[in-house]
């Protein structure tokens, strides 16, 4: 089964348009994700809704970061992309008269149910902003200067 990397893109493209491009458009975005503008436009659209980033269409428009990454968390993130299945394994999906599956999947939810618990509430302490320090402590320590443009397209 692929992983749902949206949570991961749209972060990386928070802090570039934070960091190195005020304005994008989704073929730049595109681009530097090596995908579709299309699929740029989907996941966006999102962070549009909730007031993180604005979109303007015609020449000269883009998408434009409208929110302080420190007010962004990773939680706030995983929701403006709709918050998709964070783990892969679980229950079946159909229900079955076996009451030994039963047990196994109570014991699933359960433990399932916690994990998730436990990881949102860690997104929600984490903000765009301590990765984007992240980032910038990295190009420090390869000496770096912190305006460097990264070409994440190779």
């Amino acid at each position: 089964m692929p992983r749902d990397n949206r949570l991961s893109r749209s972060l990386h493209v928070l802090i570039h348009l934070d960091r190195h491009v005020k304005r994008a458009t989704s073929e730049t975005i595109a681009k530097m994700l090596d995908t579709n503008p299309v699929v740029v436009r989907r996941m966006m659209s999102g962070l549009r809704e909730k007031g993180y980033v604005v979109s303007e269409k015609g020449h000269g428009g883009g998408w434009e970061l409208r929110a302080a990454l420190s007010d962004i968390s990773l939680l706030d993130v995983y929701q403006a992309i709709g918050s998709p299945a964070l783990f892969s394994i679980g229950p079946a999906a159909e229900s079955s008269p076996c009451l030994v599956e039963h047990a196994v999947d109570a014991r699933l939810d359960e433990a399932l149910n916690e994990a998730e618990a436990m990881l949102l509430k860690r997104f929600s302490q984490i903000t765009v902003a301590d990765i984007s320090d992240d980032y910038l402590a990295k190009m420090k320590k390869l000496g770096l200067p912190s305006d460097t443009f990264p070409d994440c397209s190779e």
